[in-house]
């Protein structure tokens, strides 16, 4: 018996999702994905910095970066999107981004479970050997339901 919904795809949603409310104002785009994780970019803005006089990012852009590359490698991994919460997401910076520069956050779903999502990544500015922040998280299912999205 075929699967009667198409395979959550990362590429096709991340436009459709991060192109509304929160995300889209700060700009969020799809970069890279793979079985289990994906990649976004959050662009420099003049509009997003953490401190005048500094040309970085504030954190609480890149938080928001991180929990929806989360729910993207999640949906990813799960094969289908279903509505999710944040339970826990914890950030730890080790550097100030570079100025004027983009963050890419990476995020990896590592472990699913029949009401939980285990997330872990990193947050960069180009170089994801020399990451501006980790990031680890957890997600609970708020039901079973399969919820089709609107192609486009």
């Amino acid at each position: 018996m075929a699967d009667e919904h198409p395979r959550f795809d990362p590429a096709q949603a991340a436009p459709f999702l991060t192109a509304r409310s929160h995300n889209g104002w700060l700009g969020l785009a799809y970069r890279d994905h793979g079985e289990d994780w994906v990649e976004l970019e959050l662009p420099w803005r003049q509009d997003l910095l953490g401190e005048d006089g500094r040309e970085v990012l504030a954190s609480g852009p890149i938080i928001s970066l991180m929990d929806m590359a989360s729910g993207l490698a999640i949906w990813t991994r799960m094969g289908h999107f279903r509505a999710i919460a944040t339970l826990d997401l914890r950030v730890d910076y080790t550097r100030p981004a570079r100025g004027c520069s983009s963050v890419f956050g990476r995020a990896q779903c590592y472990r699913l479970t029949r009401s939980a999502a285990f997330v872990r990544g990193i947050a960069h500015d180009g170089d994801a050997e020399d990451p501006v922040a980790h990031m680890q998280a957890v997600f609970m299912s708020i039901d079973a339901r399969h919820v089709e999205l609107p192609n486009g």
